[in-house]
């Protein structure tokens, strides 16, 4: 039985909906969610409650999430707080303090603590990075370090923080460290640089590429933290939806024109465009708007017996259908 989890990164959909799951879970005591700020009313604008969830006010970066962690005897811990784009009121430099220094003041915490015994992080595939000498399907056992690897923003910092959590989980070996590396969530809830790409009128795109790209569904995703909250599964998993969709089909389907610039001009567009609080086209988002990526979920299937319910196909419909766009052929899961 899990008895009192702490889960980080609250304030944000796929935090809060992960601690409403399990706040609805009776084999649970007790969960305790922190974040810099306050969850908004998610009981406004067809919102999530948060239900017994008991909200704590904590930097990640600052000594109090130890007092937390040993105050509330937390005996499993979800790390959801990486943030992939900085927000309007920090620049890069406050982002890489929190992903990076956030999750190692955590996992200190959690490595002096008598009580965790189970550590689940939310990576993502971007640490595998996009370039055109990449294999067709990258693994979970690819070294993560290739000649175009991550050297930029969300990506970089996911990499960093893996090393982090694999040097965690080879000095407390008791302990079930679990990482999960996601494909980009798509949803009715998500929001991200890439879901604000694809509701522009027009689709800004690298001449002549078109990038295989994957998601995951948010639902299916929630399910994956929840049976590793709530079960043992150590080690390093690829979360995507089964298939792939090239960018000129997603185009399509959202009912997009594109605009196929030259790789410079998409650069400087992306530089504007981030400027004006837009969208953030990210040095590694262009490399994977040339470049594509997709992963095997093989490992993750066999562990858990389960598959996830939507493809990448079914989540990109199901994130068109709830902006109001209608995908050609219909959302199929």
């Amino acid at each position: 039985m899990t008895h009192t989890v702490l889960v980080t990164g609250v304030s944000r959909h796929v935090g809060a909906r992960m601690a409403s799951v399990l706040a609805a879970d009776p084999d649970i005591s007790r969960v305790i969610g922190v974040d810099t700020v306050p969850p908004p009313s998610l009981t406004r604008d067809g919102g999530i409650s948060l239900g017994r969830t008991e909200f704590v006010r904590v930097d990640l970066r600052s000594p109090d999430i130890a007092q937390v962690i040993a105050a509330a005897d937390i005996d499993t811990v979800v790390h959801m707080s990486l943030v992939s784009a900085p927000s309007r009121g920090a620049g890069r430099a406050v982002m890489k303090e929190h992903n990076v220094i956030g999750t190692m003041q955590l996992l200190g915490a959690c490595q002096r603590s008598a009580t965790v015994r189970r550590v689940v992080v939310r990576s993502t595939t971007a640490v595998y990075g996009s370039s055109p000498r990449d294999p067709a399907v990258f693994t979970e056992d690819q070294d993560l370090e290739p000649h175009d690897g991550p050297s930029h923003g969300y990506a970089k910092d996911a990499a960093e923080v893996e090393g982090y959590v694999r040097g965690f989980a080879r000095r407390r070996p008791d302990m079930a460290v679990s990482l999960l590396r996601f494909a980009n969530f798509m949803g009715p809830g998500v929001d991200s640089p890439l879901t604000r790409y694809f509701t522009q009128p027009v689709l800004p795109t690298v001449f002549g590429f078109d990038p295989r790209l994957q998601f995951v569904h948010e639902d299916d995703a929630i399910e994956v933290l929840r049976r590793m909250a709530t079960e043992d599964h150590p080690g390093t998993y690829n979360v995507a939806g089964a298939g792939v969709l090239l960018l000129s089909q997603c185009a399509r389907r959202a009912g997009r024109l594109s605009l196929p610039l030259f790789a410079p001009a998409f650069r400087l567009l992306g530089d504007a465009a981030r400027r004006a609080g837009l969208v953030d086209y990210s040095p590694e988002q262009v490399r994977l708007m040339s470049h594509g990526r997709a992963v095997d979920c093989s490992r993750l299937e066999a562990e858990l017996g389960w598959k996830p319910k939507f493809t990448t196909g079914a989540a990109f419909d199901d994130f068109l259908l709830s902006r109001g766009l209608h995908p050609l052929g219909g959302v199929r899961h």
